[in-house]
């Protein structure tokens, strides 16, 4: 087969790939659109249980009570499909990768699934009613509290975005440790510039509040860690089969 004959056979195959993942998500999305306004009601649950007696949010655009729930469901709906996404990235590249390669990428993609799923449900059951609880108490006198759906959802997404990427710490560092990029004793050498970069990752995707600039920062740290400690693993096995595959060959020699 040309060099031509398999490009186009790998960008059909790309293609194909792409549509089975478009169509997961459109699968998700139509089985719970007809649940749309009770996922808003679930998602908007932290801050309407903080909200001060006689208040409630509020849609100041005529089509935001219909645009605001099936938004979300959207969102939702590529998170939930999540896995199946990454597995047709995981079919479409497995057959380029060495054997040792499958090894590393497979607990990857699986693990990075469900350490984004734990960045959002740290952002739900942990941030979201401390941060709403802050914001909703320190309201000035005379001003009433009634969040904007439309706003709320947009705020709320990006927390779960930005909760969800910096979960995936680990899997970035196990990836440079793998690749030779660094190693993890010239990581805990840069501990101090790592703490004071989780800071600003937190005061860059989060709102402007010292509470979720603290509890992404926090999480991001010790993840540091803990990406640091399982790709000092890695680097291990990595060293040891290198040293086996160096045996075989030169008892293959002899």
């Amino acid at each position: 087969m040309s060099d031509t004959n398999t490009l186009i056979a790998h960008l059909i195959e790309l293609r194909n790939r792409l549509l089975c993942a478009l169509a997961s998500v459109l699968l998700v999305f139509v089985c719970l659109v007809y649940f749309a306004d009770d996922l808003y009601h679930l998602v908007a649950k932290p801050l309407m249980d903080v909200l001060p007696e006689n208040s409630s949010m509020i849609a100041t655009d005529v089509a935001s009570t219909w645009f605001a729930p099936i938004k979300l469901t959207l969102v939702l709906s590529f998170f939930i499909a999540i896995p199946y996404v990454l597995y047709q990235v995981w079919a479409f590249i497995a057959p380029g990768l060495y054997k040792n390669e499958k090894k590393l990428v497979a607990p990857l993609l699986f693990s990075s699934t469900l350490l984004f799923y734990a960045g959002m449900a740290f952002a739900y059951f942990v941030v979201f009613p401390l941060a709403f609880a802050f914001f909703t108490a320190a309201a000035p006198a005379g001003v009433t509290v009634s969040t904007d759906i439309s706003s709320y959802l947009d705020f709320v997404l990006k927390l779960f975005f930005a909760f969800g990427v910096s979960f995936e710490i680990p899997i970035a560092i196990i990836l440079m440790c793998w690749t030779g990029m660094t190693d993890a004793n010239s990581l805990r050498a840069k501990r101090p510039y790592v703490i004071v970069g989780a800071f600003v990752i937190g005061m860059l995707l989060t709102p402007p509040d010292i509470i979720s600039q603290t509890l992404l920062a926090v999480p991001v740290w010790l993840l540091f860690e803990v990406g640091v400690i399982i790709g000092g693993i890695y680097e291990t096995r990595k060293k040891d089969d290198e040293c086996d595959d160096s045996d075989s060959a030169v008892n293959r020699d002899h």
